[in-house]
């Protein structure tokens, strides 16, 4: 009896966490739909179920490619100036940006991307700059966040000296997309 009990006991865990991812994003479209939908979207005469997934789905590439074109590029610069200028809002928008890693300049949460050795000296980490520091007997250094995967926000801060980092010209977005799509994506690591 008890060997039927393990058994039955295994075969329905191992059923619920294969099935779980799927149930997962059955619900989260289900939400998002739902929410997309009692948005007014019901009242459309030519509403169907789904219409507010497509809706988004088309609304996101049409965005997308204005913003990939040259007069596109020219009015996203020019609504990100207004964007940050705003009273109050502005640092609002800055700090989400930098958050995000789209932050630009000495002032932006991480400063520079970088290459760290990884612990045991075989191979290397993505690491983003986030201060230079000088010691008390005036050697500079560097604050590096080591993020996780495919979690970015969280990792550890390593204090390093420059010529222990390989300086790397991938921007701080590009490396976020990397870290949470946990590599698979196509990169060019420099």
């Amino acid at each position: 009896m008890r060997n039927l009990i393990r058994h039955v006991s295994k075969c329905l865990l191992a059923g619920i966490v294969a099935l779980l991812p799927i149930g997962g994003l059955v619900l989260g479209i289900g939400y998002l739909e739902s929410m997309l939908s009692g948005a007014g979207l019901r009242q459309l005469p030519f509403y169907f179920p789904g219409f507010g997934l497509l809706a988004a789905f088309v609304l996101l590439y049409m965005i997308g490619l204005v913003l990939t074109t040259f007069i596109g590029k020219w009015l996203w610069t020019r609504l990100d100036r207004l964007l940050d200028r705003l009273p109050a809002l502005g640092k609002l928008y800055v700090s989400l940006k930098q958050i995000l890693g789209y932050g630009e300049g000495k002032d932006a949460i991480f400063q520079a991307t970088v290459m760290v050795p990884a612990p045991g000296g075989r191979g290397e980490e993505f690491g983003l700059v986030t201060n230079r520091l000088k010691t008390a007997d005036g050697q500079e250094r560097l604050l590096v966040f080591i993020p996780g995967s495919p979690n970015p926000t969280s990792g550890r801060l390593l204090l390093s000296a420059p010529e222990d980092v390989r300086p790397s010209d991938m921007p701080v977005n590009e490396v976020f997309k990397v870290l949470v799509a946990v590599g698979k994506t196509d990169i060019d690591i420099r």
